[in-house]
């Protein structure tokens, strides 16, 4: 009787989303791009074989489920491990066993980026002998965080973030396990799904716990808010979503988007991004993608680094806000950036070509006598202030690097580099 009910006790205290765990791969939901009829994996269960994959995506996306799955569909004896969890020597156990069992073997390594360099070498031979077939799952980014020797072995497959309607299909399935609705109104359901946030397992906590209570009405948001913790943006500041979400901001800033470029530096500050690094970037845009079309933005961009350095946070966030505002709706040109490229190209390809004499100081006799500093025009007293002298090394030739857009403030300088380029002609002629 004591065995009987620790088994009922243990049983009771299975997570709901461990309960509702998909029995076949037709019940994942969200995924359809690799398990519809035309999908990766669907081709694959067909055959009958599995190659080794790497699955790559958000947390709560159906990783470990969709792998247990394959190994019953495919005949595959399924090995699972962490490898946070995990040590060399327990591999090696596993690999040992895997050669004398009688069947094939699908290793699943959740978190399989967490191994470091030399452990994962360590799958490259049972992978290529088939001793095992690796099936590793990541949430960081593949191409930066696992061997190239496993990638060149293994496909690599996206698993998306669950959409609304997946979330839905979850909600309504823990419902029709649990014999009854959720205690929410439909404003509150509608939150509760858009809060998960794309992780179906974060969800059917979420559910779990409202499930549990017993309330006269149904929650409204403020009463739902109350019961349920808030979920943490998935965010790593060294990791993919530091890099894709500056990206996001930098490209909304280069697109003339306001809105969506505050979004996104919004999205990086409330998920606790250091501020001081996005004003790095604003002053990098500022020149790089705004240049001489609107000067004042460069200097919008440091006043910015300067008021939050100045107040700190929340209060000088305003500034960063302002600044990013300033350069989104600013005249955008490339023009410096794209001059500075070629010149640089053009100083390592020219060598150590001398400047031309008449440009050179001739602080000494000597230097006058060969010639240091003959021939220079001062071109303040040339009319138009411009006396049109040729300052590239003589063997090199005139280059032009920097070409002026029609847009803001480089419309007038074009037209100022037009005019001294005409005076120039004509003064040579």
């Amino acid at each position: 009787m004591a065995d009987l009910f620790a088994s009922e006790t243990a049983a009771g205290n299975t997570p709901l989303a461990e309960r509702l765990r998909p029995t076949c791969l037709a019940d994942v939901v969200g995924q359809q791009h690799l398990l519809g009829a035309d999908g990766a994996l669907s081709r694959m269960v067909a055959a009958g074989r599995l190659p080794n994959l790497i699955f790559w995506g958000p947390p709560g996306t159906g990783k470990t489920t969709i792998a247990r799955l394959l190994a019953d569909a495919c005949g595959y004896r399924f090995v699972g491990v962490s490898a946070v969890m995990t040590s060399t020597a327990d591999l090696k156990a596993i690999f040992a066993a895997a050669k004398v069992a009688g069947t094939r073997t699908l290793l699943f390594v959740d978190e399989i980026h967490r191994f470091n360099r030399s452990q994962q070498d360590g799958f490259l031979g049972p992978m290529e002998d088939g001793t095992v077939t690796l099936v590793g799952a990541t949430t960081e980014n593949p191409s930066f965080e696992l061997n190239a020797a496993i990638l060149s072995r293994a496909q690599v497959l996206v698993l998306e973030r669950l959409d609304e309607d997946a979330l839905g299909a979850l909600l309504a399935r823990a419902e029709a396990a649990e014999g009854r609705a959720l205690p929410l109104d439909p404003h509150a359901r509608g939150a509760l799904l858009a809060g998960a946030d794309g992780d179906g397992r974060f969800l059917l906590g979420q559910v779990e716990t409202l499930l549990s209570l017993d309330v006269p009405e149904p929650l409204d948001l403020a009463g739902m808010a109350a019961v349920l913790q808030r979920r943490v943006p998935v965010y790593d500041k060294d990791r993919d979503g530091h890099y894709d979400l500056i990206s996001a901001l930098h490209k909304s800033l280069r697109g003339s988007d306001p809105d969506a470029a505050l979004y996104w530096l919004a999205r990086m500050l409330v998920a606790g991004e250091e501020p001081l690094y996005v004003l790095r970037r604003l002053v990098r845009f500022a020149s790089e993608d705004i240049g001489l079309a609107d000067s004042n933005a460069l200097v919008v961009a440091l006043a910015a680094k300067d008021s939050y350095d100045f107040l700190g946070s929340p209060e000088g966030e305003l500034a960063i806000a302002q600044a990013c505002l300033y350069l989104a709706t600013a005249p955008k040109s490339n023009a410096a950036y794209v001059a500075q490229k070629a010149a640089w190209k053009a100083a390592r390809e020219s060598g150590s070509l001398p400047p031309p004499k008449h440009i050179v100081n001739a602080p000494t006799r000597l230097m006058r006598e060969l010639g240091h500093g003959a021939g220079y025009a001062y071109d303040h007293d040339a009319p138009d202030g411009f006396s049109g002298a040729d300052y590239f090394p003589e063997q090199m030739g005139r280059k032009q690097f920097y070409t002026p857009t029609e847009r803001g403030r480089e419309r007038a300088i074009a037209e100022r580099l037009a005019e001294w380029a005409r005076l120039r002609a004509q003064r040579r002629g």
